[in-house]
């Protein structure tokens, strides 16, 4: 169960990661985060009212809130990253969150087999060779690299967060609903900041509302990327789950290869095969 509902989170993601990165060619980043976080939010509003979670409401919502507020930051640092240094360099170094949820597991009292750790150790170097590192003459600045590891904790922080947000079905649509909020509102602030300092909110040609349904698919993903993932760390270890659930950038990188004909370097392909044998260790052991 852990590792179907990891898996699931992993290709939802990907996929979200992957829309959302052809959205932003054309549009804003932080429109397309604000936008898409708004739609996911009304359709959680309307589920929230039809299940009656306002119910489930409590002290737990607390570490929704949280994840909230950290969600905009990191992707903020995330994005900024990738305009300052080689993107081969930064998104694999993105994927070091995940010692945030794999240590809160283990300070929990987790403790993962011989066959488990071996797998973790496994997916995690599988995901940073399918980024793409580039080993040699990739220059980097130190705010880069700053940024991405600020990114990284932050990406790894609201997955133990959310983790924590809610113990029922009700519950965890109440929670993602407050989270989806938290998420608009402190996106919208980023947004209106960045704005009146002169970066454009819109494209050229106006609000793109053809691509309302894409942005729709990427906020909704992206929602449902937290749920599954919320019911994989109840199912079963933390540390599983978070490592299963951080093979999203594979999932990105073979959706570029699939549908726009991006090229695998030889170390991608690689570390795709090594998230796969990982991910097998992780579900056997």
């Amino acid at each position: 169960m852990t590792a179907l509902f990891a898996l699931a989170t992993s290709l939802l993601w990907g996929l979200a990661d992957f829309g959302g990165g052809l959205l932003t060619r054309r549009t804003p980043a932080l429109t397309v985060v604000v936008v898409s976080q708004a739609i996911a939010a009304g359709v959680l509003g309307v589920i929230v009212v039809a299940t009656g979670a306002w119910s489930e409401a409590g002290g737990q919502l607390w570490f929704a809130a949280a994840a909230g507020v950290v969600g905009p930051i990191a992707l903020i640092c995330f994005y900024k990253a990738l305009a300052l240094g080689p993107m081969g360099v930064v998104s694999p170094l993105g994927t070091v969150g995940v010692a945030v949820p794999v240590g809160v597991g283990l300070f929990l009292g987790e403790r993962p087999g011989l066959m488990q750790v071996a797998g973790i150790a496994v997916a995690v170097l599988g995901v940073v060779l399918a980024g793409g590192p580039q080993l040699r003459g990739a220059p980097v600045q130190r705010q880069a690299i700053l940024l991405t590891l600020v990114a990284a904790f932050g990406f790894g922080t609201v997955f133990a967060l959310i983790a924590e947000a809610s113990s029922t079905v009700t519950g965890l649509f109440l929670a993602l609903f407050v989270q989806r909020v938290v998420n608009v509102g402190a996106g919208g602030l980023a947004l209106y900041a960045s704005s009146r300092r002169g970066a454009a909110a819109l494209p050229e040609g106006g609000f793109p509302w053809r691509s309302l349904p894409a942005l729709g698919f990427v906020g909704l993903a992206d929602v449902a990327a937290n749920g599954t993932y919320v019911v994989a760390a109840h199912h079963g270890p933390v540390t599983v789950a978070a490592v299963l659930a951080s093979l999203y950038p594979v999932v990105t990188a073979l959706a570029a290869r699939g549908i726009l004909r991006e090229r695998l370097r030889a170390v991608q392909a690689a570390g795709a095969g090594l998230a796969l044998v990982g991910t097998l260790l992780l579900a056997t052991g």
